[in-house]
């Protein structure tokens, strides 16, 4: 018979308003310490749980079901009641009412239920992760406020039991996770079972913690950590260098070589990822880590993951990019660079699922550009470089070798005051599809957007004639040529808004229509830009 856990039924968690910037939020009391308490805003991503004074709080009145609904008064409106002053000064965490017990026939009380090892895990799991456990995180010259819980290992202090935390009677009050049930400090067999360290950890009402952002290395006071720093022989991750272009480099880390410093990769990353469940054997794992060059040094700016062997062809299973880097097209570059590796490897990948919602967004923008960039390349009459076509008596070949008197245009290179920063670190030789945000014919695989493509020339009023292009294909043929899944390119496709103009035909499937002009509407709605990757700059086979 499978093991088995008998738990309390707990009631919905009460709702408060919190006045947040003269904005009133509703949201559930998590915790509780003196003058303040940790909230989570209703319909809010964890990583905006917060500390905040107990006086900006106050409960929520909930509607009386059996009251009949209020009749509508004619006439002056009814004066507004102030609120009572011990509402807002005097408030608790939310203590439910206790349901009352019902006796069953297996002896279990109703206001219990019987849960099995895996749920009972899920539930332990998702008490221990409510809240954050640092408040801080010192990186380097950084002050970072961490997203998510993070499961570090408790310190020498922390490993005391109840019994000598009892005996050394200090006047701090310690934080207990409710319903968590304190197991072995050193079991790392389930994430459940570690009574990660930081909560119990605080200075001045605030939870620190020092990270070396060379080696990721942890520590609990400031003093060792600034030693560390200075005597921290690892300048670049322990790996090979497999992209680099300018200052900017891309290391490849095997999580089986470099054991204890992608646990503490992992670590830190945890601290901004949500979604993803953490394991302490990294063995299974590639880590990409994109760092920017110094002079002797070369620092994080983000990072990802990814199995080494996926049967579902995944190409990435975490990545990160550190708060004071985003929006800065690291993130979309390590993206670029995963569905590089996925191309020559000969497999169309894709993320783990789930996504969180800023996965997603970085998501959807990478496909909706790469399929923007490929229709603007498929629906161009003449290749990008062509100014003008002049011939004698005859229609000029309109394909990748134009016939005739062609004038071209040459692409310019564009110069930084500082050659060894940026994307632009280096000259490379891109050619100007690229430039011009399109993704380069050779790149493109399939002969129906290549070779098989029409060109349809009608004629106009004043004499003169209009060419244009047609392609008939199905997803299936987008998804192969932009080495995307067919569902994440449909998904995109939907929402830009490129699959609301249909044909009726006479098949069973529908038909629909992607112009020109569509292409470049979505483009300007969505800022479309060109590649942060240069492929030339790849050191991969």
């Amino acid at each position: 018979m499978p093991a088995t856990h008998v738990v309390p039924v707990t009631a919905d968690p009460q709702v408060w308003t919190v006045n947040k910037n003269g904005k009133q939020m509703p949201a559930q009391i998590l915790l509780k310490r003196p003058n303040e308490v940790y909230v989570h805003y209703v319909d809010t991503d964890k990583r905006l749980d917060e500390w905040v004074p107990e006086g900006l709080c106050q409960l929520q009145e909930s509607p009386d079901p059996d009251a009949p609904p209020a009749k509508k008064r004619r006439g002056r409106p009814p004066r507004k009641q102030s609120p009572e002053p011990s509402a807002s000064k005097n408030v608790e965490a939310p203590t439910p009412p206790a349901p009352e017990p019902v006796v069953e026939e297996n002896g279990v009380t109703g206001a219990h239920m019987i849960l099995s090892e895996e749920d009972f895990d899920m539930r332990q799991h998702k008490q221990l992760t409510a809240q954050k456990n640092f408040d801080t995180v010192m990186f380097d010259v950084w002050k970072i406020t961490p997203w998510y819980f993070s499961p570090y290992p408790l310190t020498e202090t922390e490993v005391a039991d109840g019994d000598d935390m009892a005996a050394s009677n200090s006047n701090q009050s310690l934080t207990k996770i409710p319903g968590v049930v304190r197991a072995t400090p050193r079991s790392h067999g389930r994430t459940s079972d570690l009574l990660a360290g930081g909560l119990q950890r605080h200075n001045a009402g605030e939870s620190l913690l020092w990270v070396c952002h060379f080696c990721f290395k942890y520590m609990a006071e400031g003093g060792p950590w600034e030693l560390h720093k200075r005597d921290c022989k690892m300048k670049h991750p322990p790996g090979r260098k497999v992209y680099q272009r300018g200052a900017h480099m891309i290391w490849e880390v095997d999580g089986a070589k470099e054991k204890l410093y992608c646990q503490n990769l992992s670590l830190f990353g945890k601290l901004f990822i949500d979604v993803k469940t953490l394991f302490f054997d990294c063995d299974n794992f590639l880590f990409y880590i994109l760092t920017d060059a110094k002079s002797q040094e070369d620092h994080i700016l983000g990072f990802f993951s990814k199995e080494k062997l996926s049967y579902d062809d995944y190409n990435l299973a975490c990545i990160m990019t550190l708060p004071q880097y985003q929006r800065k097209g690291y993130g979309m570059l390590l993206i670029e660079f995963s569905y590089e590796l996925s191309r020559r490897a000969g497999k169309i990948g894709s993320p783990e699922r789930p996504l969180s919602d800023l996965g997603l967004r970085s998501y959807l923008a990478y496909w909706t550009s790469t399929l923007i960039r490929f229709f603007r390349r498929v629906l161009s009459v003449l290749p990008p470089d062509v100014v003008s076509v002049k011939m004698e008596n005859n229609f000029p070949d309109m394909g990748d070798e134009v016939s005739g008197q062609v004038e071209r245009v040459t692409p310019k290179r564009r110069r930084t005051p500082n050659p060894t920063k940026g994307f632009e670190g280096v000259f490379s030789e891109t050619c100007i599809e690229a430039q011009l945000c399109m993704m380069p014919m050779k790149s493109i695989q399939e002969p129906i957007f290549t070779t098989e493509r029409v060109f349809e020339t009608t004629p106009r009023e004043d004499g003169g004639a209009d060419t244009h292009i047609q392609v008939r294909c199905k997803l299936a043929d987008i998804a192969r040529a932009t080495n995307l899944r067919a569902d994440d390119a449909a998904f995109a496709l939907n929402e830009c808004g490129m699959l609301m103009r249909r044909l009726s035909d006479t098949t069973e499937t529908d038909a629909v229509v992607i112009t020109r002009s569509l292409v470049e509407k979505v483009a300007k709605e969505r800022n479309v830009k060109i590649m942060y990757l240069e492929p030339s700059c790849v050191l991969l086979p």
